[in-house]
């Protein structure tokens, strides 16, 4: 992996699907075609081409296919043009699930977070009445489900993150409707003996989204920095990527679950202040810093799932460069610094 900043979005799209060994093993290992739901979000498109240069550099001969809204034709074309074959496709739509075709791999990433408070019955219909459906579906094969660290309650800061074997604490609705997710895999799990893993992702992160892209960006733009969620942990959404592929070799029954996160805890007063110094701007902060916040403790994600191969300094300069010289952003705030659970 090299040490300079990606130049361009393409380069960049190559870094975010370069896969690991783990995730190369993993797809050498197992049979059949890989059917990646929610395929059109944040992780989605480089996620598949990932799962694609996998099983090329595996061996394998398999359909990578993505299934997705898709409001967006280009985002579509550029799939395909990577290999992956694709399928429209509202998860809501009972016929439209049961007309996916069969595989022996499934990746759900389907969601709903952001408006969940505008419409929450729809939040609620996305993130447990989908999966059920999905469940139905693909009893036989195994899926790999997104979960969040969101199912877990605000820890101290010095407590060393949650771990997957802590009780779950959700707050707010939205992180309600999350374990809601969870559950309902457990349930069909159980019911039709699928076997699975969920993963509880907190925070992704790449050039043009995530939590240090929404810091840099105040930053640049002189805006005060909200300290009132005073830490978090990150990690490269390639790492994030390759860690699910992995996942697919380590399903159970019950569903295993699996912290996915960066190793290090970043302060947000450290982390802005040190973007003010690679951006050479003045740094302001608003807010009262709280004693608790929403970690995950991922060491047990990488010690089965693959070691983390960009660090949260590499992601600062690369992000700072970026953002410095007007860098491509999804217009995605992540708002990490909510504290209700209200998104």
């Amino acid at each position: 992996m090299t040490d300079s900043p990606p130049a361009s979005v393409e380069e960049l799209e190559e870094r975010l699907s370069q896969p690991s060994p783990q995730a190369i093993e993993a797809l050498a290992k197992l049979p059949g075609d890989l059917l990646i739901l929610g395929v059109g979000g944040k992780m989605g498109p480089t996620l598949a081409r990932m799962a694609q240069r996998a099983s090329e550099a595996a061996g394998v001969r398999r359909r990578v296919i993505g299934g997705s809204r898709f409001s967006d034709d280009r985002l579509r074309s550029r799939l395909e043009a990577w290999g992956i074959d694709t399928i429209p496709c509202d998860l809501l739509d009972e016929d439209a699930v049961a007309s996916l075709p069969d595989v022996s791999n499934v990746i759900f990433m389907t969601g709903m977070k952001f408006g969940a408070s505008r419409n929450p019955a729809l939040t609620w219909a996305m993130n447990c009445y989908a999966p059920a459906l999905v469940c139905r579906r693909f009893r036989t094969s195994r899926i790999v489900a997104f979960s969040s660290g969101n199912v877990y309650p605000l820890v101290p800061l010095d407590s060393g993150g949650s771990q997957e074997t802590d009780e779950a604490g959700p707050v707010g609705e939205y992180a309600m409707t999350v374990l809601g997710r969870e559950r309902t895999f457990q349930y069909f799990s159980d019911r039709y003996h699928i076997p699975a893993a969920l993963l509880r992702l907190n925070y992704a992160t790449e050039m043009r989204y995530g939590v240090l892209v929404d810091i840099a960006r105040d930053v640049l733009a002189e805006r005060e920095v909200d300290v009132s969620t005073p830490m978090f942990n990150v990690i490269w959404q390639a790492d994030a990527n390759a860690m699910t592929l992995a996942a697919l070799a380590h399903v159970s029954e019950p569903p295993r679950i699996i912290n996915i996160a960066g190793p290090e805890f970043l302060r947000v007063r450290d982390v802005a202040e040190q973007f003010g110094r690679l951006l050479n701007k003045p740094v302001r902060f608003t807010g009262q810093e709280s004693s608790t916040a929403l970690l995950n403790n991922g060491s047990e994600g990488c010690r089965r799932l693959g070691d983390i191969r960009v660090d949260a300094e590499t992601m600062l300069r690369w992000i700072a460069d970026w953002v410095g010289r007007g860098g491509e952003s999804l217009g995605k705030p992540t708002h990490f610094q909510v504290r209700s659970g209200k998104f």
